[in-house]
C-alpha cells in the first residue's frame, strides 16, 4: 500500500514541477479562484494566472480576458467537480474556435492521480502533505 502511496505522491510532484516550468515559460494558467492561486504558489507554481471566478466574472468575460492577453496557449486548472469539469469543457470548445490552444494536459493528469480524492486545486497542498503523512517521509 505504501509503494503505491509513495508512487502517486512522486507522480503528483513531478506533474508539479512540469507545470511549474510552464508557468515560468510565461504560459497562462486558468484557475478557478485566488484560492487555487495561492495553493499553487505553495506548490512553487509562479507564473500568468487567471481566475475564473473572481468578483462574479461570466464565461464572456473570462474569453475576453483570455483574449486580450494574445496568447497561443492557455493551461486549464480548474476544480475537479461538477462546475469545474464543465468549465474546463466549455472553455477548450471555446478557446479552440478562436485559436489559442487549451491545454489539459495538467488537469487530466492530475485528476487521474487524485481521483475523487479531490475537489479543488486549492486543497491541493493539504492533500500532498496527507499523502506525505500517510507514506512516513
Amino acid at each position: 500500500m505504501s509503494d503505491k502511496l509513495k508512487n502517486r505522491t512522486e507522480k503528483i510532484l513531478q506533474l508539479l514541477n512540469k507545470l511549474s516550468t510552464e508557468a515560468a515559460k510565461g504560459t497562462l494558467i486558468v484557475v478557478e479562484g485566488q484560492k487555487d492561486v495561492g495553493a499553487l504558489h505553495q506548490l512553487n507554481v509562479e507564473g500568468n494566472f487567471v481566475s475564473s471566478k473572481t468578483s462574479g466574472k461570466s464565461f464572456l468575460d473570462i474569453l475576453t480576458e483570455i483574449e486580450q492577453r494574445k496568447v497561443r496557449e492557455v493551461i486549464l486548472l480548474l476544480d475537479f467537480d461538477r462546475r469545474g469539469v464543465e468549465w474546463t469543457h466549455r472553455l477548450k470548445q471555446h478557446l479552440e474556435k478562436t485559436r489559442i490552444k487549451p491545454n489539459l494536459t495538467f488537469w487530466s493528469q492530475l485528476y487521474g492521480l487524485v481521483g475523487r480524492d479531490l475537489k479543488d486545486i486549492e486543497g491541493l497542498p493539504a492533500y500532498l502533505e496527507t499523502l506525505k503523512k500517510r507514506i512516513g517521509d
